[in-house]
């Protein structure tokens, strides 16, 4: 993968404080959103199979983190959402809940628990299954096509940061929301930003797609597109 990053902020004033009066999360919307951007730009979440052709995906499948309780103490367990680009945000934010309560729920978490073990005792086992799986439409089933990750999920506060490498041609890592000064017809205003760092795999996304998706995807963003 050749990483190309874009760190953009979000005025996300109007979904956030709807959401804020709700049950439903912020991290639902976030990737109902995404889901709903990457279908209209299949592009951005291809990847190349084993001959090299560019393969676009009919679905949008995405892995994100479910902090979830554990004997050690909390865990963000991998949790793939399936079709989230056809979900609404109460349907998602649901699972996501379930998730966190029984994390059983979640078939990702049993073949972790599976796998991590073998590829910890196993040299180079863990990099083959990366490489087997970039390549792959079967296991690409199963990994999903998009990556949403966060690192302001789990505490408060803003700021951007660097995802770890995925198969996935696109990921999207969220920083959290905090108020910050913000233009707004001739004047300064304090607005809830949202701050993200969307990452393309060059290898397949040019700077004209990845462009025109992540125009869409704050576009939706900031009107609370699909919620509201």
């Amino acid at each position: 993968m050749s990483p190309m990053h874009g760190i953009i902020e979000v005025d996300v004033t109007v979904p956030y404080r709807v959401l804020s009066d709700s049950e439903v999360s912020f991290t639902a919307f976030v990737i109902a959103t995404a889901g709903r951007a990457a279908a209209r730009h299949p592009e951005v979440h291809a990847y190349r199979d084993w001959r090299g052709r560019v393969v676009r995906h009919q679905f949008v499948d995405i892995t994100t983190l479910v902090e979830v309780a554990t004997d050690r103490g909390p865990f963000p367990l991998a949790h793939l959402v399936r079709d989230a680009d056809i979900r609404d945000v109460e349907d998602i934010g649901r699972e996501l809940q379930d998730v966190k309560t029984d994390p059983a729920k979640s078939s990702e978490g049993k073949r972790l628990s599976g796998f991590a073990p073998l590829a910890g005792r196993i040299p180079g086992l863990a990099r083959s299954i990366y490489w087997v799986m970039a390549k792959s439409t079967r296991l690409r089933n199963i990994s999903g096509t998009v990556v949403v990750s966060a690192i302001g999920m789990f505490g408060g506060g803003s700021g951007h940061g660097i995802g770890a490498p995925s198969v996935q041609s696109l990921s999207i890592l969220v920083g959290g929301v905090s108020p910050k000064p913000v233009a707004q017809d001739g004047e300064i205003v304090i607005r809830d930003v949202l701050d993200l760092t969307v990452t393309f795999d060059h290898n397949i996304v040019d700077g004209a797609p990845a462009a025109r998706f992540t125009a869409d995807l704050r576009e939706m963003l900031s009107s609370g597109a699909g919620l509201i």
